[in-house]
């Protein structure tokens, strides 16, 4: 399920778009103020911005340059300026598409769904200074390789491409043994424990992000 952050300061029109949104398999967090959604992009992951153009304190185009900075996040402007000059604007700062109010519900989701078409699958994951690197198969921390054994890689990428998702074991097992396998929950648990400990032997607060949910299995959580 594509998670949706909606940057609007009128909430009737956030919760509009929350509307049409809910029943195409998107999930979706409504903010009302720039500041506010820096914060959000930063900690948490998204698919998709939905960013208003015209908000107090900072413009959709300055908050769309500074997301610019540090993360390359599909951003859709949504505004009811249809101005060419800030159409072009807005394409140079870095927004990937332009939708003018008021639209329609399809339009909308046809831009959203061709945009995140668009989107190369990442094989490279950068948090904090440590790597996942799908091509060359390796983790780093500070640019030191940590030592993974195919398994334990495979795994951490399971969790890092998919924050905040609970696995249980009974999951991890089809995902990485197949679903015929005899493999045990305990195997498991083998795995994330080496993979935990060679993780901050390297000096990565590994304890901050993956999460042991009694009970259930273990998630990674972002920060």
């Amino acid at each position: 399920m594509k998670k949706i952050l909606i940057i609007d300061d009128e909430k009737r029109m956030a919760d509009l778009i929350a509307l049409y949104l809910r029943p195409h398999n998107y999930t979706s967090e409504k903010v009302y103020q720039a500041k506010e959604a820096l914060d959000y992009i930063e900690k948490d992951m998204f698919d998709l911005v939905l960013l208003d153009i015209m908000m107090p304190e900072m413009d959709g185009f300055e908050l769309c340059e500074k997301i610019r900075t540090f993360s390359d996040i599909p951003i859709i402007m949504v505004t009811a300026r249809d101005q060419q000059e800030d159409i072009v604007k807005g394409l140079k700062l870095g927004a990937d598409d332009y939708i003018t109010k008021p639209f329609n519900e399809a339009e909308l989701l046809a831009r959203i769904e061709a945009l995140l078409r668009r989107q190369t699958p990442k094989t490279e994951i950068k948090i904090n200074d440590l790597v996942w690197d799908k091509d060359e198969f390796k983790l780093t921390f500070k640019n030191k390789p940590i030592h993974l054994t195919p398994k334990e890689f495979i795994m951490l990428g399971h969790f890092i491409q998919n924050p905040n998702h609970v696995f249980e074991r009974e999951q991890l097992i089809e995902l990485l043994w197949g679903f015929d396998s005899e493999t045990e929950g305990r195997t498991v648990d083998s795995h994330i424990r080496n993979m935990r400990d060679k993780i901050r032997s390297a000096g990565f607060p590994i304890d901050d992000y993956f999460k042991t949910v009694w009970g259930v299995g273990y998630k990674w959580k972002t920060k």
